[in-house]
């Protein structure tokens, strides 16, 4: 682990130690990661444009809507090579509240959270996206591999 100083005026002090209670963080060295981190996945999202990610999109829908929950579940069908999982909750008699998690290549899945978020009676719709990297693995032969070579798999890692 490494060490570095970092020098805050007053003002910007304060409102960081603000931050810090607000949120919970024991101390400012895990605070400082955090936002380390944070622009560091969304400089990671800009710059790769053909990379993989991992993501959840959470929206609030009317489900009086005419036909529109049939239209999200057909959306999600026609995407099923993203789609890994929906959870949707009622809110009260006319909103329900969806969240659908994603994997696969990152433009792909910004152009369906859009596509999604943008469709008449959809609401409060946000996309939160994590870069990954892809291991592979069971390209072996069966014979003394391991269990995990014999049957084939992806890991996927965050980036940062």
């Amino acid at each position: 682990m490494q060490r570095f100083t970092v020098s805050l005026d007053d003002d910007l002090a304060d409102l960081f130690d603000v931050f810090l209670h607000r949120y919970g963080y024991g101390n400012r060295s895990e605070a400082i990661r955090d936002l380390i981190r944070n622009r560091l996945e969304a400089s990671e999202l800009e710059q790769s444009a053909g990379g993989h990610s991992v993501g959840a999109v959470t929206y609030v829908y009317s489900h009086k809507e005419r036909e529109l929950a049939n239209r999200l579940a057909r959306a999600q069908h026609l995407h099923h090579e993203i789609t890994v999982s929906t959870l949707r909750v009622q809110l009260d008699h006319d909103h329900c509240l969806e969240t659908m998690l994603l994997s696969g290549a990152t433009d792909h899945i910004r152009t369906f959270a859009d596509s999604v978020i943008a469709r008449p009676g959809v609401r409060h719709g946000q996309l939160y996206l994590l870069p990954v990297t892809l291991e592979q693995f069971g390209h072996g032969n069966g014979i003394g591999d391991s269990a995990s070579s014999t049957h084939p798999h992806v890991h996927v890692h965050p980036t940062v």
